[in-house]
């Protein structure tokens, strides 16, 4: 498997401890990732539901405060994942839950120096009109994006594969939303994997879109595994955005194929900690 010991980048790698380091509970997690040589972690919403009692909110600030790792990104709610919710942002009826997330949200983001919170859109709701469903997003994420503005914080929009019902699919379908929003601390959310699954092209969306890219997450295609495992040429594609002006995170938010320590075996130790 290619390791990136010679990669002429030089953007900041973070573990995505929603998808790897599984094997650990959750609160054990971001110890582990800097144990593996990881100095910035980002999570999904780490809790089951919007408004989490407040211990357990303060148990998983705890365990990233002990672990000594930077948090540099966190999902709000975005309803039930394995059942195959993507998002609360458009849902007519579940206003307060993403409000009430924003909140807890912005909190944790406050005591632990998260600058950036990924607003997933939501899939189309049967019996809701999609026109209606898009007012509404724009409502909540407008909410959001002033919320996160008191901190000097940004909201990601993040085109997904894998969701028939999820809208946003492209660059392009993101930053039609972030345009209608006129917002500047919100931004695209580049998936290299979502979007070559969507039959994206990578180095056009690179070229036309890197001003507006707030974060990049990777994993590999097909399979979602870590890179060398499939056919993008991801190193290339980070030298690229890195060309292009972008200076953020790159996000490892893959399935591992092995466990978690094993499968980070393209990522040289000495590249992890650069938070």
């Amino acid at each position: 498997m290619a390791v990136v010991a010679g990669s002429r980048h030089s953007l900041r790698y973070d573990v995505n401890l929603s998808i790897l380091f599984t094997e650990l509970p959750l609160l054990e997690r971001a110890a582990a990732a800097r144990a593996a040589g990881f100095a910035g972690v980002e999570f999904w919403w780490p809790f089951a539901v919007a408004e989490p009692p407040a211990a357990e909110v303060d148990e998983f600030v705890r365990s990233v405060e002990a672990a000594g790792v930077a948090l540099t990104g966190l999902n709000f709610f975005a309803g039930n994942m394995p059942a195959g919710d993507r998002g609360i942002v458009s849902w007519p009826g579940r206003e307060a839950e993403f409000a009430a997330s924003v909140e807890i949200a912005v909190d944790i983001a406050e005591r632990l120096g998260c600058r950036s919170f990924n607003a997933l859109y939501g899939n189309r709701v049967d019996g809701a009109d999609p026109g209606e469903q898009d007012k509404l997003a724009l409502a909540n994420l407008g909410a959001a994006a002033e919320a996160a503005e008191r901190i000097g914080a940004q909201l990601v929009l993040e085109p997904l594969s894998g969701a028939e019902r999820y809208p946003l699919k492209t660059a392009a379908d993101a930053v039609t939303v972030l345009d209608e929003l006129g917002r500047d601390n919100v931004k695209l959310l580049a998936d290299f994997y979502h979007l070559a699954v969507n039959g994206e092209d990578l180095d056009a969306v690179i070229a036309v879109h890197a001003t507006r890219i707030g974060h990049v997450q990777i994993a590999d295609v097909p399979g979602r595994n870590q890179p060398g495992t499939g056919s993008l040429d991801i190193e290339g594609y980070l030298e690229k955005v890195q060309a292009a002006g972008y200076r953020g995170q790159v996000g490892v938010e893959y399935k591992p194929a092995g466990t978690s320590v094993e499968s980070l075996v393209w990522l040289p130790f000495e590249r992890r900690g650069q938070a």
